[in-house]
């Protein structure tokens, strides 16, 4: 009876002492590091434990990283007190376990150490001119026969703006007047439509009506097949040959639709306005570009972090000043930092922000950091951060650590920024 008692006040007091040490501010310092860690060759990344008691890591290979000088094979217990420095030694993954008095695992870790890479930082204003792969709807209408009867066959068809027209009785529609081609010269009778809507594909047949006021064949919808517009290039890889810009993705104007590019291209163009930022009032950069302008790249991804591609060869970055070491997230810091960005005709510049927030992820975001403006030239111009802008190449420490790729609405001065690792991963898929 006694012993009974003895082991249940036993059991109680280690499962209080186990939940005070797992929910201590110390070990949850230590299960907030982040799942994956990427280091560079060459760099060192310290990880502040804060926890006074010895850990144990344990790693599935012990010739990747050093940890403050020794590897784990010839040390595997540290007092965690002390900043635990994460030396590369060569590149590879290793997966990390920390455990507590060697017992309790409170952090698991894959650290991946990359070869040394350094990227041309663009801030250079571009032209974007995009052409989409079929035809976008942005709008549904009537349409009226010949006895004035009103008819609706997009909606008919269970159509709605943002959809892609991709075929068209299988054939595959190339812009918007080849659709408009393919229902004049179709059985009017009805047409199967392929269509695309977000990842989903499906088909739906649709009956064209016969305008009164022109007696074409028409479908009741208004498509759009191309978009251009204003950014700027973040980096340019001369290994690969690839660029990146903007940070965010184009999306059609009136429904918000990412845009599934067919082809596209950037090119050179020239600062001619600026319309200041204003709270509740995004400002702009405007800009003139057009077919005689010089094409510099071929855009071949739109994604939500960004337009890829390659550069015209040969390309001079030259005019991009000099290479930057990349930097990943857990690099970054809050305090200075600088944009490199265009503004008028004296071309690229630096401009003085803050780094205010920083959001550790483990999955790809445009909204990775928060970033304050605070030079006094750029308020003075544009008010802050204005469309144009996005794809800003961001530089901390003499490192490139992002882009800019939001503007707050009510506040000018501030916007989100996505980390750079982000923007390598997307450029790194467009490699064949």
């Amino acid at each position: 009876m006694v012993k009974s008692r003895f082991r249940k006040v036993c059991g109680v007091i280690l499962a209080l002492l186990f939940l005070m040490v797992n929910y201590s501010p110390y070990v949850q310092s230590i299960k907030q590091l982040p799942e994956q860690l990427q280091i560079f060759e060459g760099d060192t990344k310290n990880l502040d434990l804060r926890l006074p008691l010895p850990i144990e890591i344990e790693g599935d290979k012990v010739n990747v990283l050093n940890f403050n000088g020794e590897s784990l094979k010839d040390k595997y217990i540290f007092e965690s007190g002390e900043p635990l420095a994460l030396e590369p030694i060569n590149q590879g993954d290793v997966s990390l376990d920390f455990k507590l008095f060697g017992l309790i695992s409170i952090k698991r870790m894959q650290v991946k150490v990359n070869p040394a890479k350094s990227l041309y930082a663009g801030g250079s204003s571009i032209g974007v001119s995009l052409y989409t792969k079929g035809a976008l709807l942005v709008g549904i209408s009537e349409v009226y026969d010949k006895e004035g009867v009103v008819h609706n066959p997009a909606l008919d068809a269970g159509l709605r703006p943002g959809d892609v027209i991709d075929q068209v009785n299988g054939i595959e529609v190339m812009n918007a007047q080849h659709l408009s081609d393919l229902v004049n010269h179709g059985k009017h009778e009805g047409l199967e439509l392929r269509i695309i809507r977000g990842n989903n594909i499906f088909t739906t047949r649709i009956i064209p009506v016969k305008d009164y006021h022109d007696g074409k064949y028409r479908l009741g919808i208004w498509v759009r097949d191309s978009t251009a517009g204003v950014g700027t290039l973040t980096f340019y890889d001369p290994e690969k040959n690839t660029f990146a810009a903007l940070g965010h993705a184009i999306t059609d104007v009136d429904t918000g639709t990412m845009l599934s590019i067919k082809n596209g291209e950037i090119m050179q163009s020239k600062i001619i306005d600026i319309k200041q930022g204003k709270k509740g009032n995004p400002g702009e950069l405007k800009a003139a570009f057009s077919d005689k302008q010089k094409v510099i790249g071929d855009i071949l991804k739109n994604s939500p972090y960004g337009i890829y591609g390659k550069m015209k060869t040969p390309f001079d970055p030259s005019q991009l000043g000099k290479p930057f070491p990349i930097c990943y997230q857990h690099g970054v810091k809050l305090g200075p930092a600088k944009i490199l960005s265009t503004i008028d005709e004296e071309g690229i510049r630096e401009f003085d922000v803050e780094i205010i927030k920083i959001n550790h992820q483990n999955h790809a975001s445009a909204k990775g950091m928060v970033v304050e403006i605070i030079d006094p030239l750029l308020i003075e111009r544009t008010g802050g951060i204005v469309q144009g802008m996005s794809g800003s190449p961001i530089i901390q420490d003499g490192k490139i650590i992002g882009a800019i790729t939001h503007v707050f609405v009510n506040d000018p001065k501030k916007g989100y920024a996505i980390f750079i690792e982000w923007m390598m991963e997307e450029v790194n898929k467009i490699i064949q």
